[in-house]
């Protein structure tokens, strides 16, 4: 018999955050990345750890369960999910995909015990190629999107995270085509973080963040994400950093057993008296 349900929040703008609900025990809240969904970042991870945690996957304003909004700020976004969080009554652990919205809800709400993120992503931490390339990438992806051609836009924004063997098994599996329709999104929230810059890069968002934290980084990940992982793990006062062997970017899609299984012995850590 399937546990799956629905969990649905009102923010304080009156946006609708809702999120899919899979199994029963401790809350954990799985934040997405980027470019899908709750549900299509986190699905292939949830399904191994549905049996020890409630495992809740909200998405943001204007993606799968929740309703559009024009302000795709990351402070508005972290409020969303952290509306979504003090609904649950109860302290939860968040978890996070490269978009480092898990650490910022951390360092502004003591209803977050615990966090685990794979390879939070920090613009700030790029090189010079690095930002061209990046640059260049949501050039062509608004190009294409000005087009009507997401799907397109939706490929030519992977380029910048992950790998082209990554990208022709997310091809595989649908993922691309299922998150085209968030491009516009995408766009918004890429031009939020451009006028008002990274938040990262302020050494007290670092410094609010009191809640254990791991840090899972793909051992063939590109050199930004090392970067990101690193300073993290240095800046964040209780953080630990933990490899993944033989995985990019996409690892929560590519390798959803092993981090099921390092997100399972870390909460399960956290949890246990002292």
């Amino acid at each position: 018999m399937s546990t799956q349900r629905t969990h649905y929040v009102t923010t304080t703008d009156g946006v609708t955050i809702g999120g899919t609900v899979h199994g029963h025990g401790p809350p954990l809240v799985f934040l997405q990345g980027s470019i899908g969904d709750g549900d299509l970042d986190w699905h292939p991870v949830v399904e191994h750890m549905a049996d020890r945690f409630t495992c809740h996957l909200p998405s943001m304003r204007g993606r799968g369960l929740s309703s559009e909004h024009p302000d795709l700020s990351f402070g508005r976004i972290v409020d969303d999910f952290l509306t979504y969080v003090h609904s649950l009554g109860e302290p939860a652990g968040l978890v996070g995909w490269s978009a480092p919205f898990a650490l910022g809800a951390a360092g502004k709400s003591d209803a977050v015990e615990a966090v685990a993120v794979f390879e939070p992503g920090m613009i700030s931490q790029a090189d010079e190629r690095e930002q061209a390339m990046i640059g260049g990438v949501i050039g062509r992806t608004a190009e294409l999107a000005s087009e009507g051609k997401l799907e397109d836009a939706a490929r030519a924004f992977a380029v910048f995270p992950f790998t082209d063997d990554e990208i022709a098994r997310m091809e595989g599996i649908g993922y691309l085509e299922a998150a085209a329709p968030y491009v516009p999104n995408l766009l918004a929230h890429f031009q939020s973080l451009k006028e008002r810059g990274d938040p990262l890069a302020d050494p007290a968002f670092f410094r609010a963040v009191s809640p254990p934290v791991l840090v899972l980084l793909g051992s063939d990940t590109k050199r930004l994400f090392t970067a990101g992982a690193q300073a993290v793990t240095d800046r964040v006062p209780d953080a630990r950093l933990r490899e993944v062997p033989g995985a990019g970017h996409a690892g929560p899609l590519t390798h959803p057993e092993v981090l099921a299984e390092a997100f399972t012995e870390f909460f399960s850590s956290v949890r246990q008296p002292a």
